[in-house]
């Protein structure tokens, strides 16, 4: 009898509960009691105590008693409790990686300690509404987007919640309107701007700064904006200090990010509101200063991105 036709024995859901239960934990932490599980799951007792044993018969956790102090953790096999929880990778997505930020902030995630102790993928997609829908559809644990965009979300009760913030400059160093050399520094009535629609956050700054003006808003994806705007196309647009550095571009720009409060800066980490085992995994062993240190590493190339 192979592993899925196990759990589709009557403790087989309660193996699968557990597991996700006990993929947050470590070894030497203290279990809730049998009686604990079958009040949280509403089971009887002996399918819970089945549960259990078909856990450490295939070899994904070994407990120790001790007595009044409770039972606690002595091994943990996580690919195995991932195999039992029906969580065969832990599979992210972020947006594309067009600027050393974000491929620090991938290779961080690759190389960290979380990655190293569980199987981690990425897949990268432009646009955080994208982002947003594939997570909800089930097909990635986690997604990466701004603070500003997942906050916005949230407020109109998307089903997702912040795991991990990752603090100022880790999505972008500071958002820049940006203006076509033959023009000054500020929207004029008659200019023609440029605004990705896919992008929450490249949205709602745009249209901030074109607020009582008359303009005209040019559609582009945004890796578009920029060689509309040299070539003139566009007269300007949001953009990043990134972008300009890296591309070493001839553009005139003002800082805008002090208008957010730095949320536009900020890289999260948003996961289903339902998946609290997620959340609970995440939060015990995903160290963000690692990760940020990777990040650094890459944006001040002392080491070569690796994603």
């Amino acid at each position: 009898m192979n592993l899925k036709e196990k759990l589709m024995q009557k403790n087989g859901y309660v193996a699968m509960t557990l597991a996700k239960e006990f993929v947050s934990k470590d070894v030497g932490d203290r279990i809730d009691t049998v009686a604990t599980f079958t009040e949280r799951y509403n089971t009887a007792r002996g399918t819970v105590q089945s549960a259990i044993k078909f856990l450490q018969e295939y070899k994904a956790i070994s407990f120790e008693s001790r007595g009044h102090l409770g039972t606690f953790i002595t091994y943990i096999d996580y690919t195995k409790l991932l195999e039992v929880a029906d969580i065969k990778s832990i599979l992210g997505v972020m947006p594309l990686p067009y600027s050393k930020r974000y491929e620090g902030l991938a290779t961080g995630i690759y190389k960290s300690s979380f990655a190293k102790k569980f199987p981690v993928n990425l897949a990268y997609m432009r646009g955080a509404r994208n982002r947003l829908d594939s997570l909800e559809e089930g097909r990635y644990d986690f997604a990466v987007m701004s603070c500003l965009a997942a906050e916005h979300y949230i407020e109109k009760g998307e089903p997702i919640q912040i795991a991990v913030n990752f603090g100022t400059n880790s999505f972008v160093d500071n958002h820049v309107l940006a203006f076509n050399k033959n023009f000054g520094s500020e929207i004029k009535d008659g200019m023609r701007v440029g605004i990705d629609t896919s992008s929450l956050d490249h949205e709602i700054m745009t249209l901030k700064e074109c607020a009582g003006k008359k303009v005209e808003l040019v559609h582009l994806l945004y890796s578009q904006i920029i060689s509309n705007l040299v070539n003139g196309t566009i007269d300007a647009s949001i953009s990043t200090i990134d972008e300009i550095r890296d591309k070493k571009l001839d553009v005139k720009y003002k800082v805008v990010s002090e208008d957010y409060g730095g949320k536009n800066t900020q890289a999260v980490l948003v996961i289903h509101k339902d998946r609290e085992e997620m959340r609970n995994l995440i939060l015990k062993f995903l160290n963000k200063e690692e990760i940020i240190k990777y990040q650094n590493s890459v944006v001040e190339e002392k080491i070569i991105p690796n994603y």
